[in-house]
């Protein structure tokens, strides 16, 4: 299940913005800060691959393999940005290179630092 880092953005993006409602290209457009027309191309491409669904409506819902990416790459965020503000990053910058990260960092080396976080959880609150 390997594509393009755009179109993870794209995923991860539906997946977030579906949480606070329904999602049209114009949402994904503002949130991501693209152009219609260029969302308008990525999402229609996203359809031809079956990773989401555009009703009649514009409605745009992930499909299973479109949750599936879009469920890896927000986890890989949450615990990346969760474990550089940890280690003292200002949040702001934490979530931004948290984005650039969660999609070059392989499978393995996250379940490593993923497991190694896990691990050391507490250890931390506790000196």
């Amino acid at each position: 299940m390997e594509i393009r880092e755009s179109a993870e953005m794209y995923l991860e993006t539906i997946l977030v913005l579906s949480k606070r409602g329904e999602v049209r290209s114009i949402d994904i457009a503002r949130e991501m800060d693209f152009s219609r027309a260029s969302v308008s191309v990525t999402v229609h491409a996203l359809e031809d691959e079956n990773y989401i669904k555009i009703d009649e409506k514009g409605r745009i819902t992930l499909l299973p393999k479109g949750i599936a990416i879009a469920s890896e790459i927000y986890d890989r965020h949450v615990v990346l940005s969760g474990f550089l503000i940890s280690i003292g990053v200002e949040e702001e910058l934490a979530n931004r290179d948290a984005c650039k990260m969660e999609h070059a960092i392989s499978h393995k080396t996250f379940e490593a630092l993923k497991s190694y976080i896990e691990k050391n959880k507490g250890k931390k609150k506790a000196k």
